[in-house]
């Protein structure tokens, strides 16, 4: 008697080999090992021999063959050192910016009004009924008369209000973006590795305005002891160091970067799990870990009206719960007039594209 077996459907394994099964994984192991291939493939021999990924047509030794045959990873025939090439970086920053931004779901349509008249730059999809106040070249002429036709026939045609379709439009505006990460020791404490999806987020956010806004601007800032400013391209490699948290300096920096662009719009994100702790005074540190020490909050919130004035928004994405550390996010926000996020790190990236997204795109009715 013949019959059928019937098994789960998964819709991302089917049609993929297992260079590209083996592939992903291994995308992912470079982000945790900061950009280390060695490390990454040990790691990958180790979930190989605990679930069985490769079978005997095909072996972790044809794979390896295959990142150097397709341009993955390049070898130093001198000294041995196996490195990722820029492919691999443009692949580590596309998946993160598809397990990122490919979660979040439309919501319904809000109210995002401007007070910039004049049409946008992108046509949506849906239209709406006329409504007062509705320029000409908004109307949509196709669906307009279609609503004519079947409301009053064909046989003596007329167009009434009641007709009229409206194809709205977003207005995109042009920003500077600087994304502060935190990467004092207290990133990868307590158990908890809190810098790998702020480097997600970051190289995700990357992707997202080179390939889909060219001209905006994206500066990334790392900031411990001190602060200074890494490319794009360094972002696997990115790691935490033995350093406390200069929030001032990351700020101060922020600042000197968003005053070279010319672009009206600019704003600040800013990812840490910790207070501040430090300031440089001359050149000698000031540091203090146990509460908050009034003369570097002081500081910190004298940058923050400072940025108001300048009208630069700072977004806080706060990975921490701890109550006395809220109350000086809430303290810092509001001197800023800008907003502040209390993110899990399963939800940070959802937190940042919406708001990102928020802050670009505005309806024009």
């Amino acid at each position: 008697m013949k019959g059928y077996l019937f098994s789960g459907f998964d819709p991302n394994e089917q049609g993929k080999s297992a260079f590209e099964k083996l592939l992903e994984i291994f995308m992912q192991l470079l982000t945790y090992t900061n950009g280390d291939v060695g490390e990454a493939l040990q790691w990958l021999n180790q979930l190989d021999r605990e679930y069985q990924i490769t079978d005997n047509d095909y072996g972790m030794g044809d794979f390896v063959d295959e990142l150097k045959d397709k341009g993955y990873i390049d070898e130093n025939k001198q000294t041995g050192e196996i490195k990722i090439t820029p492919k691999t970086e443009r692949g580590i920053r596309k998946r993160s910016l598809e397990e990122i931004f490919g979660k979040l779901k439309k919501t319904k349509q809000g109210n995002h009004n401007t007070f910039k008249p004049g049409l946008g730059d992108e046509l949506n999809p849906e239209t709406r009924p006329f409504r007062f106040g509705d320029m000409l070249e908004q109307i949509d002429f196709t669906e307009s008369i279609r609503n004519a036709q079947i409301n009053h026939g064909v046989e003596s045609f007329s167009m009434k209000e009641d007709d009229l379709q409206i194809r709205e439009t977003d207005f995109k505006a042009q920003t500077s973006t600087v994304l502060m990460i935190d990467i004092s020791h207290s990133m990868v404490l307590y158990g908890e590795d809190r810098i790998t999806p702020a480097k997600k987020v970051a190289m995700a956010l990357s992707e997202l305005i080179t390939t889909k806004y060219p001209k905006d601007t994206l500066d990334i800032v790392v900031f411990g002891n001190d602060a200074w400013p890494v490319e794009i391209k360094d972002l696997p490699y990115l790691q935490v160091g033995p350093y406390h948290t200069n929030t001032v300096a990351g700020l101060e920096l922020a600042m000197d970067l968003l005053r070279r662009r010319r672009n009206p719009n600019k704003q600040i994100f800013m990812i840490t799990d910790g207070k501040p702790t430090c300031l440089k005074i001359g050149k000698r540190y000031y540091k203090n870990s146990f509460g908050l020490d009034r003369r570097i909050t002081n500081r910190c919130l004298n940058l923050a009206a400072q940025c108001k004035k300048l009208k630069i928004p700072i977004t806080t994405f706060m990975i921490a719960s701890d109550p006395y550390l809220q109350r000086f996010v809430n303290e810092f926000t509001e001197t800023n007039n800008g907003k502040a996020f209390f993110a899990s790190l399963d939800h940070l990236g959802a937190f940042i594209f919406k708001d990102f997204e928020s802050g670009k795109r505005k309806t024009v009715y």
